[in-house]
C-alpha cells in the first residue's frame, strides 16, 4: 500500500513538474519602475543596487516615467541594458505587476 502510494505520488510531482515546465516559455515577473522600492528592482535581470537606486532618485525627482522607454534617462541606462529589462518592467498601474509568459 505505501509503495504504490509514493509511486502515485511521484507520478504526480512528475505531471506537475512537467505542466509547469512547458519548453519555450519562461514567466517573468513584471515590475513596474514607478511603484517598486529599489530592493524590488533589484529583482529585475540586469539591475543592481546602484542602478535600482538610480530609478528610484530620478522617479522622485523628476515624476512618474511615462514609457519604458523613458528609463533611458536614468545614469546607467542605456539602450543595451533597456533591451534586456524592456520584457520585465511596466510603468503602468499597480495592478499591472503580475507574472506573463513569453514565448
Amino acid at each position: 500500500m505505501m509503495k504504490r502510494m509514493a509511486v502515485t505520488l511521484g507520478a504526480l510531482l512528475a505531471a506537475a513538474m512537467l505542466a509547469t515546465a512547458q519548453p519555450g516559455f519562461a514567466e517573468t515577473k513584471v515590475v513596474n519602475v514607478n511603484t517598486a522600492s529599489a530592493a524590488e528592482l533589484t529583482t529585475i535581470s540586469g539591475i543592481g543596487e546602484s542602478k535600482a537606486k538610480a530609478i528610484v532618485d530620478y522617479r522622485e525627482k523628476n515624476g512618474a516615467f511615462k514609457t519604458v522607454d523613458d528609463l533611458k534617462a536614468v545614469q546607467g541606462i542605456g539602450d543595451k541594458l533597456l533591451e534586456k529589462v524592456r520584457p520585465q518592467v511596466t510603468v503602468g498601474a499597480a495592478s499591472d505587476n503580475k507574472p506573463v509568459a513569453h514565448p
